[in-house]
């Protein structure tokens, strides 16, 4: 059975994510912040006193990028950077109360982009997107057996083992 690319689940799934992401940076870009800055703040409203490593693998970034995206959120007032107590080489983050009239923005942008993007679809479509993108999160989430080195070597599909010729 041959499916478009158009209609492909995970085509369709990454092509939504990329859009939302550059609209979302497009927003961003209005109050001179990006995308990484804001998810930063968001963090740490729901966060406080977070670590900038801890962000990073929150982010899926590497430590010396959220450095950089902390030394422009601190630069402008809204981050503060505080030694944890007991690790002065750990940094732990927390926002300045400037950060409280951003967060207002970015919660205002966030329900903008999302009225945006589900125009046209029904609240029970959308309950049932939801319900589907959560599963497919889950099964993302359990741990699977990678393919033997023998099975991808000999071109089997994922799952089946090759036989060994006597």
């Amino acid at each position: 059975m041959s499916q478009s690319i158009e209609r492909d689940l995970l085509f369709l799934l990454h092509d939504v994510a990329r859009l939302i992401r550059v609209e979302a940076d497009k927003r961003a870009r209005v109050y001179g912040m990006t995308r990484a800055q804001w998810g930063i703040l968001l963090r740490l409203e729901s966060n406080p006193g977070l670590s900038q490593k801890e962000i990073a693998d929150l982010l899926e970034v590497e430590p010396i990028s959220v450095a950089r995206l902390v030394d422009r959120l601190e630069a402008v007032g809204l981050v503060e950077r505080r030694a944890d107590a007991a690790d002065r080489r750990i940094w732990r983050l927390h926002l300045r109360p400037t950060a409280t009239c951003m967060l207002e923005k970015i919660a205002e942008q966030r329900q903008e982009l999302a009225n945006f993007v589900t125009g046209g679809v029904t609240p029970a479509m959308r309950e049932a997107m939801v319900e589907g993108l959560l599963r497919i999160k889950s099964n993302l989430l359990q741990p699977v057996a990678a393919p033997s080195s023998r099975a991808v070597a000999a071109g089997a599909p994922a799952g089946e083992t090759v036989k060994e010729s006597a």
